[in-house]
């Protein structure tokens, strides 16, 4: 299967889940590359200052600090290329119904997938 994305961001601040999720994408053949931030904020000034450079981001809603959601909400504010939007999933194990909805809302989310990532989940993710 031929590669679908340059490179991929996780952000999501469990290492567990950052490990499964990471060996998915790579068996997968999703991205060239796969950075792993456990920090939004981080990962929010990587982006600003053109460190990382992300095709495609995977986006966990609960962390402490910052949620995803706030994460979204500065990441709105980012002068970014509106020409080649960044495509943002989030993977969370939520099951509230608000997180669903919220997600559906966001103008930056492609769609939400439920923790853990499978090798299914992402053969059917929206290209």
């Amino acid at each position: 299967m031929p590669v679908r994305y340059k490179t991929c961001l996780l952000i999501d601040d469990n290492y567990i889940d950052n490990f499964v999720t990471r060996k998915i994408l790579e068996s997968g053949n999703f991205a060239e590359k796969i950075i792993v931030q456990q920090s939004p904020q981080e990962a929010l000034i990587a982006i600003q200052q053109g460190i990382i450079k992300p095709d495609v981001i995977f986006l966990d809603i609960r962390m402490p600090v910052m949620t995803g959601f706030e994460f979204l909400e500065e990441y709105d504010k980012l002068d970014l290329d509106l020409e080649n939007p960044v495509k943002i999933f989030m993977l969370s194990s939520s099951l509230d119904p608000t997180d669903m909805s919220n997600s559906r809302n966001s103008r930056h989310v492609a769609q939400f997938i439920h923790k853990p990532l499978t090798y299914e989940a992402l053969q059917e993710l929206s290209t």
